[in-house]
Order: C-alpha cells, then structure tokens, then sequence
C-alpha cells in the first residue's frame, strides 16, 4: 500500500521517521517507505552500514508495554537462532521511543529492529511461482520453523510486566475481537450478518469442546502468512517477520493462518502435509489435535471480515469483504461434512 499513499501523506510520513531516526545511529541516507499497513516500516541504514527497518508504530494500535513486549519476545526467539529481527538499541539503551503528538499524527511509538536479508514466499491472491516438489520442500521448513518458535517461546520465561493480545475464545469470538466483530460490522447483507452471528455461537460450542479435551497453547506469531515468511540465502532456513499481532493463542491458530491462503493452489495437498510434517520433526502434534484443524482455518478466516470491515480505504476492499465473508461460510459448512 505504500506506493498507493498521496505525496503529501509520503512527505509526512518521511519526515515523522526523521525525527524518529534522531534517536538511532545511522547513516544520512534517506529512510525508505516499504510498507504502510499497521505500521509505517521504513529499510534504513544504520551507522555501521548495515541494513535495519524502522517502523512507526500505529496509533493506539498497541501501548508501550506491549510493544516492549513484542520485541522481548523476538529477541528471545533470535537468542534461540531462530531468524527473527531482533531490537537495535538507541543510543542510550532504549529499544523504544515514544514520538509526541504534532500537527500530521497523534503520539506514537517508533522502533528499529534488525533487517532480514531474503524475499518474502509470496503474495497473497497470487499463485506461488515454485514448482510442486519446491513448495513441499519449502513448507516443511516453514513447519519445523514455525514448531522451533513454540518450543522457544515454552522454554523462555517472559519478563515481569509481559503483555500481549490473547488470541483465545475472547479474542477470537467474544464480544470485542481483537480484529473486530465479523458477525456485526459494515458489508454483508442481512442474511450473511444472520449466518455469522449463528455461526459464532456454534464455534464458541465448538472450541470449548477442544479445550475441555486439551489443546495446545502458548505463545503464538498469528500472523505467518506469506508475506511474513522470508526465504533466506540459507536454503535450509526461513525466516519470520512482523510480530506485530504476536500474543498468547492456540499452536494450531498458527497452522491455520499459514495454510489458509493456499488452500487454491494445485499442490495444496501437499503443502499442508509438508507444513505438519515440518512442524512434527520437531515437535508433538497428534492427530487427535489435527482433527481441530479445519475450525481453527473457519476461526483464522472469520478474523479477516472484521479487519477489513474497519478498514474500508483499503483498494478493493468491499468485493474482498464479500469474497472473505463468502469463503469463512463456506469452511463453516464444511465442518459439518468433514465431521
């Protein structure tokens, strides 16, 4: 979306990270607009010449507390050998600064975290360009990666304060998602708002029945789509980016996500055994817990009506509204079938 903003709002949001960037050591090089979605995600060259990304956080999208928090976390995983970005210090030791309020943007919080030299696996509504052996090669890693990152996250004690979003029955079906309320927002029809909300309450009964027979859950990415997922230089190795929306959820919620979007593909059979296979070399996942998977695909594919919905300035919004509202329904009604 960056290459679609207005030049004034560019002009803007360059000199916002300038004066972010008063904080850091870094080359004069002019900050880089890569990304504005949640974030505004500068490439910036720091003062020893290495790459690193800025971003500027969303107003009131996370507080500071849970943003030190995300990046605590990251750099847990990175200590880990896990390839995450890690925090890049201010000059003073801080991995945060908070951005006051002017004239163009409210207060805001700013940080830097270290670059992933790589391309990402793809783009979403587009089809995967490697070939059928490739993508299983690939997502096999994706999985045994993704199974490191919960081991990781298992094995490190969170430091005191530690807060971030609960991707749990409240906050994936309560009266407040954390992306919204996808049966009671702008866009579907009558008749469509009807079949989410008695959607909704058939998936509250249906998750508390998977947690009153144990399920797997910890700290989560929740968010591994595939603009998310780096293919490195390493060719044994991905990478994971953007933990914005990383919190406390279901290990199988991050399953989900990275299979939900390539449920079009030709080789979708073989990715989604390669992604299980990956993630079993190296940790349980039972297939009493793989029955689960197809709701928490309808659980992963409702969030996306209620983050678009309050979103309608993003291009083409309205008919991706539809065609989300008309897959979630469509996974739901498979549920029954797949029973």
């Amino acid at each position: 979306m960056a290459d679609q903003l207005p030049q004034t709002m560019r002009d803007a949001l360059q000199k916002r990270a300038l004066e972010a960037l008063d904080h850091w050591a870094v080359l004069s090089d002019e900050p880089i607009l890569l990304k504005y979605r949640e974030n505004a995600v500068f490439r910036i060259t720091l003062a020893d010449g290495q790459p690193a990304a800025l971003r500027l956080h969303r107003p009131g999208y996370h507080d500071a507390t849970s943003l030190q928090s995300e990046l605590a976390f990251m750099a847990a995983l990175r200590r880990g050998d896990l390839d995450v970005p890690s925090p890049v210090p201010t000059g003073d030791g801080r991995n945060l600064v908070r951005l006051p309020a002017n004239r163009k943007f409210p207060e805001q919080h700013a940080d830097v975290v270290s670059w992933i030299d790589g391309t990402a696996l793809g783009q979403t509504g587009t089809p995967l360009l490697q070939s059928a052996k490739t993508q299983a090669d690939i997502f096999f890693r994706i999985g045994h990666a993704m199974a490191t990152m919960h081991d990781l996250a298992d094995a490190w004690a969170p430091p005191t304060g530690f807060r971030r979003p609960a991707w749990d029955a409240d906050g994936l079906l309560g009266e407040s998602p954390l992306w919204g309320r996808f049966w009671d927002c702008p866009g579907p029809s009558r008749d469509e708002a009807a079949a989410l909300s008695t959607l909704r309450d058939d998936l509250r009964r249906r998750l508390g029945e998977v947690q009153r027979n144990g399920i797997n859950y910890g700290l989560i990415h929740a968010d591994l789509v595939r603009e998310n997922i780096y293919l490195t230089g390493d060719e044994n190795r991905v990478a994971f980016i953007d933990f914005d929306d990383a919190g406390y959820g279901f290990r199988l919620f991050d399953v989900a996500t990275t299979l939900l979007k390539n449920r079009q593909e030709p080789a979708y059979a073989d990715i989604e055994g390669a992604l299980i296979a990956g993630y079993r070399s190296r940790r349980v996942l039972s297939d009493a817990a793989l029955q689960s998977l197809p709701l928490f695909m309808v659980l992963r594919s409702l969030t996306y009506i209620g983050w678009l919905a309050e979103r309608p300035e993003i291009p083409g919004a309205a008919e991706r509204l539809s065609r989300y509202v008309a897959e979630s329904l469509e996974l739901a009604r498979k549920l029954d079938a797949d029973a």
